[in-house]
């Protein structure tokens, strides 16, 4: 396979495995307490889960929609009320279960590694 080739598809597997654990790891952050959105995207942004901004609030909608997450409007010193997110009842169950799924991930990838 030519270099360029290899890096696309080593590129694309990245993309596609960052976008598969992206909800569990802002349930995670979002678990800790409430947070602003901006707060979440920095997160994400310093451990290159995402790279670029219009990807995380369509998710967050998304998780809202789905009842995962909910949020307050507070209001800020810095300019305009700001969006804070916590999770729900059900935001917790369901990443009660992810985090169960990564665990019996991780053990497989451990295995296969031995």
């Amino acid at each position: 396979m030519e270099q360029e080739g290899f890096n696309k598809l080593l590129e694309n597997t990245q993309v596609q495995m960052r976008k598969g654990i992206l909800e569990f790891a802002i349930l995670l952050l979002i678990s800790k307490g409430k947070i602003y959105a901006s707060d979440i995207l920095k997160k994400l942004k310093d451990t290159d889960l995402v790279v670029v901004e219009g990807t995380i609030y369509p998710l967050l909608s998304r998780m809202k929609n789905s009842g995962l997450i909910e949020y307050t409007w507070e209001e800020s010193r810095a300019g305009p009320p700001r969006k804070y997110y916590v999770i729900t009842t059900k935001g917790k169950q369901f990443l009660s279960e992810c985090d169960s799924q990564w665990k019996s991930l991780e053990k497989v990838i451990s295995l296969f590694r031995k």
